[in-house]
C-alpha cells in the first residue's frame, strides 16, 4: 500500500509539473499573438512578403544609413551607405552568406548566418510560434524602464537562447536578449517609438545595448511588398 502511495504522489507530481509547464507555454504563445495582433494582424504580418527598412546612424562618429532587405522564407540584405556609396554589403540567398570585398562577391563567415535556418517568416514573432524552431516558457513579469513586461524565453531547436520582453500595456515586443546567437550579432536590442507604416505597426528606434551611450538607429523609411526583388540577393 506504501508504495502505491508513493507511485500515485509521484505521478500527481509529474502530472502537476506537466499541466503548469503547458499552462506556461499556452501564456507565452498568446502574448505573442497579442503582439502580432498590435502590429496589425497576424494574418496580415504573414501576407508581407518583403520588407525594406531605410535608417539613419553613426559609425565612427559619420552619419551612415543601413539598408536591410528581407524575403520570405530567410532571404536578407544588409547595407551600410555613405554619402549615398555603399561601403559595406552582406547578404543570404537562401543557402550561403556572401559579402563584397573591394567590389567583388566573396564568400561570408558562415558562422554570421547560422541563425538563418531559423527563418521561416521576415518577422520574428511568427517563428517563434512554431513549435519546429522555438519552444517557448513564460518566466513572468520583469520591469524594464519602467514598463511592467512579460519575459518568455523561446529556446530554438539548434541551442539559441532569446528572452523577449512584451510590454503588458502595449503587447509590443520592446526588448530582446540573444544568447548563443550568430557570431557579431547583438546579444541585446531594444525597441521604441512604434508608428504606423501604411497598415504595420512597427518601432522606428532601435537600441543596441542598454548602456545610455549605445549605438543606435532610426527607421526613416520602411516599405513592405515592394522595392525587394530576387535579384538583390544575387
Amino acid at each position: 500500500m506504501k508504495s502505491i502511495k508513493i507511485c500515485l504522489l509521484t505521478l500527481f507530481t509529474l502530472l502537476s509539473t506537466f499541466l503548469n509547464a503547458q499552462e506556461q507555454n499556452n501564456k507565452a504563445v498568446s502574448i505573442v499573438e497579442k503582439a502580432l495582433d498590435a502590429m496589425g494582424g497576424k494574418e496580415f504580418i504573414k501576407s508581407i512578403n518583403t520588407l525594406y527598412t531605410n535608417s539613419e546612424t553613426q559609425m565612427q562618429g559619420r552619419d551612415v544609413n543601413w539598408i536591410v532587405k528581407e524575403m520570405l522564407p530567410n532571404i536578407g540584405s544588409f547595407e551600410i551607405v555613405y554619402q549615398n556609396r555603399t561601403v559595406y554589403k552582406s547578404w543570404y540567398d537562401g543557402e550561403k552568406g556572401y559579402e563584397l570585398n573591394n567590389g567583388q562577391k566573396v564568400l561570408g563567415d558562415q558562422e554570421n548566418y547560422k541563425d538563418k535556418p531559423l527563418k521561416k517568416n521576415i518577422f520574428n514573432e511568427l517563428d517563434y510560434l512554431d513549435a519546429t524552431l522555438y519552444n517557448l516558457d513564460y518566466l513572468g513579469i520583469e520591469e524594464f524602464e519602467s514598463n511592467k513586461c512579460h519575459k518568455i524565453k523561446a529556446t530554438s531547436v539548434i541551442d539559441k537562447v532569446v528572452f523577449l520582453y512584451f510590454d503588458s500595456k502595449s503587447g509590443f515586443l520592446i526588448k530582446s536578449e540573444t544568447v548563443n546567437g550568430a557570431k557579431d550579432s547583438f546579444s541585446t536590442v531594444v525597441f521604441s517609438d512604434f508608428k504606423k507604416f501604411n497598415k504595420l505597426t512597427y518601432f522606428s528606434k532601435m537600441k543596441f545595448g542598454v548602456e545610455k551611450d549605445a549605438q543606435s538607429a532610426k527607421i526613416i523609411e520602411l516599405l513592405y511588398n515592394e522595392k525587394v526583388s530576387a535579384s538583390d540577393f544575387k
